[in-house]
């Protein structure tokens, strides 16, 4: 059974919480839409593809946003007992610097767990769906070659499509392509075209058009006029980038020797172990007298956090690089930001240790 001091610890903590990581939320989210919307702008995303990019993104995102936001809602909850002299009173009790780990840890480890499985099954799934959409939505502005308007360029510049205007259904007007294979170039210009599936290719259509062909500086150039004429339109492979491990299952970086698998499996462990260590940061780290208000320590416990991230890109940086055994992982840094964790609670627990009431 949770005392009442602890129920209201946790209820402090979780309302803050909810309130700290929808501000990050909206904060992130409010990036990524200027950098997808810039991406849609320049035709290197369909515009259909926008929302769902950046909600997979963002669902990224929470495996960083979960600690700093309970990191930051521990500090402000604490801080505001002391701004409000509830920690003198309670001191007065018999209630210490370690009475606070009780209700704390039991808000962590909820935590811990839900970030774990973030984590270990979600995040790698969303980071996977995300460089899908990427990838299909690169493809299919490269299939988009019949919009209006500017020259659209595919196979890797080989092929140039430009078309005027838009006619009747799915035709457009005013048709320019030009393909080129090695020395050879061929241009066709049609006055109607259309892009039409032919199993699993692209066959763009010309209609009513001429096709010129030959190498560029010689006279040996064949014209043709037809009525029909398909040209090929390869279909782009889906490219999903790079930091495959990124997007592995959490199984596949356990049995992988490779040192990129193994220091994204320390990332992935870091995020549900890094809940445990900032709680036990934020106790000592809150600690002010009632003068100093809300957020005197706030500043304090952020550049706490942004050490404690640091040393772990640092650490993943050294495991990648052979550096670092794979062994060790992340442990060190870990450690050691518990052990000043520690030191800060004995430095500071006589201010707080009192005789318990009888």
């Amino acid at each position: 059974m949770t005392r009442i001091i602890d129920r209201y610890i946790i209820l402090e903590v979780l309302k803050t919480a909810f309130g700290v990581t929808g501000i990050l939320v909206l904060i992130l989210v409010g990036n990524q839409l200027a950098r997808v919307l810039g991406r849609a702008a320049s035709d290197r995303l369909p515009k259909d593809a926008v929302l769902e990019f950046m909600g997979l993104t963002t669902l990224g995102y929470l495996g960083i946003l979960i600690p700093a936001a309970f990191f930051i809602s521990a500090m402000l909850a604490l801080g505001r007992m002391y701004r409000d002299n509830e920690m003198a009173a309670l001191s007065a009790t018999g209630f210490g610097m370690r009475h606070l780990y009780r209700p704390l840890m039991l808000t962590a480890l909820p935590v811990a767990v839900l970030l774990a499985w973030l984590s270990f099954d979600l995040l790698p799934w969303a980071a996977g769906e995300a460089e899908r959409v990427k990838a299909e939505g690169r493809r299919q502005m490269q299939l988009s070659a019949l919009e209006p308007g500017g020259f659209r360029t595919a196979s890797q510049g080989r092929l140039v499509v430009h078309t005027q205007g838009r006619g009747e259904g799915d035709e457009v007007t005013g048709v320019f392509i030009q393909h080129r294979e090695d020395d050879v170039v061929e241009v066709a210009t049609a006055a109607r075209g259309e892009l039409r599936q032919n199993g699993s290719d692209n066959l763009l259509i010309l209609k009513d058009g001429v096709r010129y062909a030959g190498v560029p500086g010689t006279t040996g150039f064949r014209i043709a006029r037809f009525r029909e004429h398909g040209v090929p339109v390869p279909t782009p492979e889906l490219d999903m980038g790079n930091d495959p491990q990124e997007r592995a299952p959490t199984r596949e970086l356990m049995e992988s020797g490779n040192p990129d698998y193994k220091a994204e499996l320390h990332w992935r462990i870091s995020g549900p172990v890094s809940i445990i260590v900032l709680t036990l940061l934020a106790v000592p780290l809150s600690r002010s007298n009632p003068r100093e208000g809300r957020y005197g320590r706030l500043a304090l416990g952020i550049l706490a956090y942004f050490m404690y991230t640091n040393l772990i890109w640092v650490a993943r940086l050294a495991i990648e690089r052979g550096y670092l055994p794979a062994w060790l992982g992340f442990w060190w840094v870990h450690l050691l930001m518990a052990a000043v964790a520690l030191i800060l609670v004995k430095a500071h627990y006589g201010a707080f240790r009192v005789r318990a009431a009888t």
